[in-house]
């Protein structure tokens, strides 16, 4: 098979940890042991979204469950923005099979995250549904715009991944200390039923104007006389 020239995308971060973020992970990269490596952060960064999602299931029985789920909200962290940094600090790229293994570890990861939800009993299946719907659709319109247009948007209106897991640890901890019903209107709902509705509505959202942005730029650089 011929290889093919490759150039990879620009990537596009500003989100409201952004610059933390970064410094601690560079810090972090420089005093990794050597006997560790990117994938070995990928897989971590897996396995600690499937220790999430069985995380939320056990929490059905014991509400402890959810604590359990924000120590491995901390390691997919680790896991999943080291591998990448690791590799820029040691010059060890391989960006063609880090962004496929990176966004297939992704769409796994978040399948289990929200099956976990939803068998919890804390979110209805079918609010579990509709997030993890959404999540897809906007990881979807993220690759082909990356590979046409050259830029790997990771952040969305100050909001990117790290942000997403700080909000689900607040949401955990306030379903902990709280239960897992909440007023609304006079009337009862799960709490993280609330939660996925405005977060399905609001990935919609910015799936929408992303996909309208990206097709107007599109449609510009490859207009027709």
């Amino acid at each position: 098979m011929t290889e093919r020239p490759f150039r990879d995308a620009a990537r596009s971060q500003d989100s409201l940890t952004a610059r933390v973020e970064k410094a601690t992970l560079i810090w972090l990269a420089q005093r990794t042991p050597p006997w560790i490596n990117s994938d070995h952060l990928t897989a971590l960064g897996l396995l600690s979204m499937l220790g999430a999602g069985l995380s939320y299931w056990y929490a059905a029985t014991n509400p402890l469950g959810l604590l359990a789920v924000i120590g491995f909200l901390a390691l997919n962290w680790l896991g999943d923005s080291l591998d990448g940094t690791l590799a820029r600090v040691r010059n060890r790229l391989r960006p063609r099979y880090g962004f496929y293994v990176d966004h297939i570890v992704d769409a796994f990861g978040a399948f289990f995250l929200f099956g976990g939800m939803a068998l919890s009993g804390f979110m209805s299946p079918a609010v579990a549904a509709a997030l993890l719907i959404a999540y897809l659709l906007l990881m979807i319109d993220v690759f082909p715009a990356t590979y046409t247009l050259g830029t790997f948007e990771i952040s969305f209106f100050k909001f990117g991944p790290t942000e997403l897991r700080i909000l689900l640890s607040i949401g955990n901890l306030a379903l902990y200390l709280r239960g897992p019903f909440s007023n609304l209107g006079g009337s009862k709902f799960l709490l993280f039923d609330i939660g996925g509705v405005i977060g399905t509505a609001a990935l919609t959202i910015v799936l929408l104007i992303s996909v309208i942005r990206h097709t107007r730029t599109l449609y510009r650089l490859e207009t027709l006389p």
